[in-house]
């Protein structure tokens, strides 16, 4: 058995080589990244495959990161609100999400100088906001929990899109044009949107 660290992507993970005919990744409680694999194994075949399993490693390493303790704490400090727990409460917040992302829909585009068709409150379990090719904009109600410039990066993100259907570095100028610090909302989102739920 051969055992070493490896980097993919941001990714640090242990490569286990075994006698063993697939390459798997396990994700330890604590967070650590362990890849398992054939003792003919290359580095650079460990690595690919952890690149190409990056957004999984990180959707779970996310769920590990946003304990139940590091929720309640964000609780506690303010910075996301309280989670809703009957169907009265987050009906309330589904309302409240609508007004919210409507308003700041109609400022940004001021700025911005893009329209948009109609706004659709969700709960995508896979995003937190879309912008179709019509113009429908649609928004996660749970982000009415986040701190309000996750809001505000959420649909200027989105409005960027009537101008650029894409993640160009275009697009991406587009929203910094906005909103300069944008890149820490989306890094929040990235590392705290599981606390959402």
């Amino acid at each position: 058995m051969n055992q070493r660290k490896e980097s993919s992507r941001t990714v640090s993970y242990q490569l286990i080589r075994s006698d063993r005919t697939t390459i798997t990744i396990q994700i330890e409680e604590d967070g650590a990244v362990v890849v398992r694999a054939p003792l003919f194994c290359s580095r650079s075949a460990a690595d690919e495959f952890v690149r190409v399993k990056h957004d999984w490693i990180q959707k779970h390493l996310n769920r590990i990161f946003c304990s139940r303790d590091v929720q309640e704490e964000k609780i506690r400090s303010g910075e996301i609100r309280p989670l809703p727990q009957t169907g009265e409460e987050i009906l309330a917040c589904r309302r409240q999400a609508a007004a919210v992302f409507a308003g700041k829909a109609a400022y940004y585009s001021g700025l911005m100088q893009v329209g948009y068709q109609k706004i659709t409150i969700r709960e995508q379990k896979t995003r937190w906001g879309s912008c179709s090719s019509k113009g429908n904009l649609n928004f996660n109600w749970r982000l009415v929990l986040a701190p309000e410039g996750v809001l505000n990066y959420v649909v200027v993100h989105e409005l960027a899109h009537r101008r650029e259907m894409n993640h160009s570095p275009r697009f991406w100028q587009i929203v910094a044009d906005i909103m300069p610090d944008y890149r820490q909302y989306r890094e929040w989102l990235r590392l705290f949107g599981e606390c959402l739920y």
